[in-house]
Order: structure tokens, then C-alpha cells, then sequence
């Protein structure tokens, strides 16, 4: 197998670290500035809010359709290929995002300079923590995995800030040029401190599994159409049911599909190892619970408490702030405790802000919010990394890419999911609630906003038994080495026999 050689010092660790984390940082970056600037780009080409909104589905479309058809690429030719072709590709598209709407005009433009970018987006993001498994030494991959998704955590904290003063003091079409030049820093600090080599034993594309990569990309991208537009369009619409069916036989497909292929696009026997299938699960639930509070607190806040729309959004800064604190606090204990005593610990956190959020009420303070926030943004600040780095370290070197998109899949897709979810519980809890209590549109203001506060939580009691479901996990997986690592590092390989 032809081995990367990792970077020879300490600064060249350094630099690669810098060099993944602008990756995620533009990511995460990319996925809250846009929204923000919606309705300013609804009024400039005159279309209306659910038009204007396929400026953020088209490169979620896109991102969840691609991500795992990019790792599985990365695994036979490489990553620096894959990572340094997605940032020209990520920048070239942030460009004509920018540039070609208001050259042609057309909205239509931006939807599909938005596509182009995304096909970027999915090659940067896809293969992130693959990076850290096979260049970073074992001793400091907590830390750089903690560096980085505190650096994603930063990124989507401003993410909305920045937007707004874009798009307010200067144009819209900043939000996308700002890209620019951190995309060339990128590429050139890419080629000077990426190793190069392919990861895998695979020398060509002859045998790439082109039917999954069409029924994975098919499947995904039209169960999160249905998911994202479920709730404008109407959950029994033609358009949707449609969506629905495709998703499912492009899926079922899928599977049928990847166990009998030669080389796999998604190698579904590790979920046969349980600890590999529990730590992949407690991913997808933190960012499916995360989703919902995410969404749903900035309209309690407003709604509820009253708030406008800028002091809520400066309260919901705290979750971001505890999160980069956790970030940076489990990569430096990573090495020292082990990811899965962290996970339990993180869990236990999660469960704790979540059932206080379950105890809002129209009466509550800021502190008290503020409180949860914090609790909530620690948990998950302090869960995804060792999360992140037991699914790595837990594979052969030949699934890195496979692996790492796999992780980068189970933090959007869930969050879309969890969105259309959440909002769904909300808006039947509230009208279950008023049925039972035989309260009409004609009922005093105060009983309307006891009818709202019920619809939260209700939403919030299900993630409080996400949480808990997500605590359960940590408590029975267990953290496992593949012999790749342990080898690389001088150590015993005398583990239980891994894929």
C-alpha cells in the first residue's frame, strides 16, 4: 500500500492542521452566512421567500448527494488531490456565486454557480477528519481534531454576524466573495504541507462503484428535497410523495447494491461491529436533537420572551461560545482520557441542558436560557470530537475517505432532518394541546401564547429522549484501535480482529 509520508516538524503538523481547519471554517461559514442574506436576494431578482430558498437547498442538495461519492475517490486517488481540486472548485463557485447573477441577471445563475459550489463544498468537507487519521500522529490527533471543530464552531458562530454587515453596509454579494481569499490561501498553503500519495490500493477508477455513486446521490438528494420542502408544499403533495418514493427505492437499491460489489462505494459490513455502528449513531443523534434547538429557540425567544431579533440572536451566541470552549477542552483530554469516557461525560451534559429546556415557560429569565445554551453548546462541543476520532480510528486506512464522509454526511443531513422534524412536533403539539383544551383562533392573547409554549416543550421533550438515547450509546460503545494505527504508533496490535 503506498503510505502517505506525514509532514517532518512540529510547524508542518502545525500548517496541515491550519490547512484542514479552513476547510471546515468555510464550510460551517458557508452554511449559516447565506441565510442571513435570503431575503435581501428575494427583493433583488423580485422571487419570492420558498424560490429564494433554494439558494441554501440547491448546496445542501448537492453536498449530501456527492459527500460519500467524493471519500470513496479520495481512497484511491488521494486526498490532496481531492482536497486542493475542491477548494479551486469551492472558490471558482464562491466567485460566479458573486459575479454572475449580476452580470446575466438571473437567479437562475446564482442557483447553479450555487451547485458548482457545492461541489466543492462536498469534496472539502468529505475528507476533513480522513486527514487528521493519516497524517496526524496518534498522540496529537485529539488535539487537532478539538483545534478543528473549534475552528467549524467559530465559523458558524459568525457566520450570521458577518453576513449581515455583508450584506447591509456593502452587498450580498459579499457573502460569497469573502470566500475568495481564503480559498487561495488555502490552496496554496494546501500544496506546500499536504502529503501527497494515495491512501488506498486501488490505482484507477476502472472499478468505482458508478451504481452507487448514481443511487446514493439520487437517494440522498431527493429524501432531503422532501424533508426540507415537506412542510411548504404539503407532506401528501404529488411532489413529495414522489420524492419520498424515489428516495426509498434509490436507497433499498443502494444497499442491495454496496453488499454485492466489488468495491463498494459505502462498505456497510462495519456496521456489523457494534461499537463502529453505536459511535456512528450517537453522531447522527446529537446533530438530529441539536437541529431542532437550534431552530427553534431563536422563535421562543422572539415569540415568547419577547426579544428582538438581534438580542436573540447575541443570546444564541452563548451556545457557539461553549461549544468552542468544549472544542478546544476535549482535544486536549482526548489523549489523556481516552473519547470514550468524553462522549459519556458529553451525553450527560447534553441530557442535563435539554431537560432544563423542557422547564421554559413564559416567565423565564435570560439567565436561565442562557444557562441552557451553555449546556447544550458544552455538550456537543465536547462529544463530536472524540466521536469523530473513535469512527476514524476505528477503520482500516483504505476506508479513511470512505469513513471521514460518511461523519461529514451525519452532521448536515441530520441537521436538514432534524429541522423538518422538530418543526413538525412543534406545530402538532401545539394544535393537539389546543384541540384537547377546545381553544379557537378566537382565544385571548395570553392562552395563544400558553398554546406556543406547550408546541416547545413538547418539541424539547423530544430531544431531552434523543439525549437520553444518545447517553445510552456512550454508555455500551466502546473505544477500539485499528492495528493500522497502533502499528504506526509502535504499539501492540493484539485487538479483536476489525474490517
Amino acid at each position: 500500500m503506498d503510505e502517505p509520508t506525514p509532514p517532518p516538524s512540529d510547524t508542518g503538523f502545525g500548517l496541515l492542521i491550519l490547512a484542514i481547519s479552513l476547510a471546515t471554517f468555510m464550510s460551517a461559514l458557508d452554511g449559516t452566512i447565506v441565510n442571513i442574506a435570503l431575503p435581501t436576494i428575494s427583493q433583488a431578482f423580485d422571487v419570492s421567500s420558498s424560490t429564494v430558498s433554494w439558494v441554501a437547498t440547491a448546496y445542501l442538495l448537492v453536498m449530501a448527494g456527492a459527500v460519500l461519492i467524493v471519500g470513496k475517490i479520495s481512497d484511491i486517488i488521494g486526498f490532496k488531490r481531492i482536497f486542493l481540486s475542491g477548494f479551486v472548485i469551492f472558490t471558482l463557485g464562491s466567485f460566479f456565486c458573486g459575479f454572475l447573477p449580476e452580470l446575466f441577471d438571473s437567479f437562475i445563475t446564482l442557483i447553479g454557480s450555487r451547485v458548482f459550489q457545492g461541489i466543492g463544498g462536498a469534496m472539502i468537507t468529505a475528507i476533513a477528519p480522513a486527514m487528521v487519521t493519516a497524517f496526524i500522529p496518534m498522540e496529537q490527533k485529539g488535539r487537532a481534531m478539538g483545534i478543528i471543530m473549534t475552528i467549524a464552531a467559530l465559523g458558524t458562530a459568525i457566520g450570521p454576524t458577518v453576513g449581515g454587515m455583508l450584506t447591509q453596509y456593502i452587498s450580498w454579494h459579499w457573502i460569497f466573495f469573502i470566500n475568495v481569499p481564503v480559498g487561495i490561501i488555502a490552496v496554496i498553503l494546501g500544496l506546500k504541507v499536504i502529503p501527497g500519495g494515495a491512501t488506498g490500493s486501488i490505482r484507477n477508477l476502472t472499478d468505482f462503484d458508478r451504481s452507487g455513486a448514481a443511487l446514493i446521490f439520487i437517494g440522498l438528494a431527493t429524501l432531503l428535497f422532501a424533508v426540507s420542502e415537506g412542510q411548504d408544499l404539503g407532506w401528501t403533495s404529488a411532489p413529495i410523495l414522489l420524492a419520498l418514493g424515489i428516495a426509498a427505492v434509490s436507497l433499498g437499491s443502494f444497499v442491495v447494491n454496496e453488499l454485492r460489489a466489488k468495491e463498494p462505494l459505502l462498505e456497510l459490513r462495519l456496521f456489523a461491529k457494534r461499537n463502529f455502528l453505536f459511535t456512528n449513531l450517537i453522531m447522527v443523534l446529537v446533530f438530529l436533537s441539536f437541529a431542532g434547538i437550534n431552530y427553534l429557540l431563536p422563535f421562543y425567544l422572539q415569540y415568547v420572551q419577547g426579544y428582538d431579533s438581534s438580542t436573540a440572536g447575541l443570546i444564541l451566541t452563548s451556545l457557539s461560545i461553549a461549544m468552542m470552549i468544549a472544542g478546544i477542552l476535549a482535544g486536549a483530554l482526548f489523549n489523556r482520557t481516552g473519547g470514550r469516557p468524553l462522549c459519556i461525560a458529553a451525553a450527560a451534559v447534553l441530557v442535563v441542558g435539554y431537560y432544563l429546556l423542557t422547564r421554559l415557560h413564559t416567565e423565564t429569565g435570560t439567565g436561565y436560557v442562557v444557562l441552557c445554551l451553555l449546556l447544550v453548546g458544552f455538550g456537543l462541543g465536547l462529544i463530536v470530537t472524540p466521536a469523530s476520532n473513535m469512527i476514524m480510528n476505528s477503520v482500516a486506512r483504505k476506508y479513511q475517505g470512505m469513513v471521514s464522509s460518511l461523519t461529514s454526511l451525519e452532521r448536515f443531513a441530520p441537521m436538514t432532518i432534524g429541522i423538518a422534524l422538530f418543526n413538525l412536533i412543534f406545530i402538532q403539539g401545539m394544535l393537539l394541546v389546543a384541540e384537547h383544551r377546545h381553544i379557537t383562533s378566537e382565544a385571548p392573547v395570553n392562552i395563544k401564547l400558553e398554546i406556543l409554549t406547550a408546541g416547545f416543550d413538547i418539541a424539547f421533550l423530544a430531544a431531552l429522549i434523543l439525549g437520553i438515547a444518545i447517553l445510552v450509546l456512550t454508555l455500551i460503545a466502546k473505544q477500539e484501535v485499528h492495528p493500522d494505527y497502533r502499528e504506526s504508533d509502535g504499539e501492540s496490535t493484539d485487538l479483536p480482529g476489525m474490517i
